[in-house]
């Protein structure tokens, strides 16, 4: 079993090759994906929240480096689906997985080994040209015995299933340990080629998903036990507001919220008005820094009646 910290060996010098590809992590929701990617890239772009199924869209993360350009792809959590929308997404994980360069499994330091885990190491276990390195996350919250422990498991589990891990990579995306040394051990892995997209880009989000993302995260605070999946969020139309300085620009930013019911309204909308204006506030704040401009947003509630089972709605919510 080759686990690496840190302090291994030296590199040796190499041929100074460029390589491009894509890599994806994948695990149960909640396992820290996409932290990770927003530690690897260095700036939010993956929504982050402490619930499972918040990454809805492919978010991709893009790493450059002199030697690599690494595209994560954030796929939803694999998961035994309940509803339409669960049997969409894992679709989307399966033909994302056929696609990639490298896949990374993260599996979480303080959680043992349970059946969600085993369920997507099988599932890995039949994709069998790709390599997967597995990824312990959230170390920051365990002793080096619960470390060890868990890393002898995961060796096994691939044991078990027939099929040996490229890599086995203790990490703390929140402490910033060893997540360069990720990224060392992934490039590797990336067949040879020239960067695909441009050295400033981080992400081929379309800015409006992005957008939608940074309010239904805002949205999810606070209400994660009521609401943990009916909320979706649309943004209609973002215009530049005429009449304006060209050193004092102002865009306008309409979006809706959709829930699934009219009970949930006043949920998301609080006593007078209180959690929707918080959510404005903050999702602006976040929106503001992603575009680096000022921005009004305009926020407005609208039910959507069971969104998740209906194939109509979910596709004009963007599923």
């Amino acid at each position: 079993m080759s686990v690496r910290s840190q302090s291994t060996e030296p590199s040796e010098p190499s041929e100074a090759v460029h390589r491009a590809g894509f890599a994806c992590f994948v695990g149960r929701p909640n396992a820290g994906k996409s932290t990770l990617t927003n530690a690897l890239v260095g700036q939010k772009v993956a929504i982050t929240a402490n619930q499972p199924q918040t990454t809805r869209h492919t978010v991709r993360g893009i790493v450059h480096r002199e030697d690599a350009q690494l595209i994560l792809v954030d796929t939803p959590g694999l998961h035994k689906p309940r509803t339409l929308l669960g049997e969409r997404l894992n679709d989307v994980v399966r033909t994302t997985w056929a696609e990639v360069d490298v896949i990374g499994f993260c599996l979480p330091a303080n959680e043992k080994i349970g059946p969600g885990d085993r369920f997507i190491a099988k599932e890995l276990a039949g994709i069998r040209k790709t390599p997967k390195v597995a990824i312990v996350t959230k170390t920051d919250l365990v002793d080096s015995k619960t470390l060890a422990e868990q890393l002898i498991a995961i060796d096994q589990l691939g044991k078990e299933l027939g099929f040996e891990w490229a890599e086995i990579v203790p990490v703390s995306a929140v402490g910033d340990q060893q997540v360069n040394l990720l990224a060392d051990l992934l490039v590797p892995l990336l067949p040879e080629g020239p960067a695909l997209y441009p050295e400033g880009d981080l992400t081929d989000e379309p800015e409006q998903v992005m957008i939608a993302e940074l309010i239904r995260e805002a949205a999810l605070e606070g209400v994660r036990d009521e609401l943990p999946h009916s909320i979706a969020v649309v943004v209609e139309e973002m215009l530049p507001r005429e009449d304006r300085p060209a050193d004092k620009p102002l865009l306008d930013i309409h979006a809706n919220l959709f829930i699934e019911r009219p009970s949930q309204k006043g949920i998301i909308i609080g006593p007078k008005g209180k959690r929707l204006k918080d959510v404005g506030i903050k999702s602006r704040k976040q929106i503001e820094a992603l575009l680096g401009t000022p921005v009004f947003l305009d926020l407005h509630v609208k039910v959507a009646k069971d969104w998740q089972r209906d194939p109509k709605q979910l596709r004009r919510l963007g599923f």
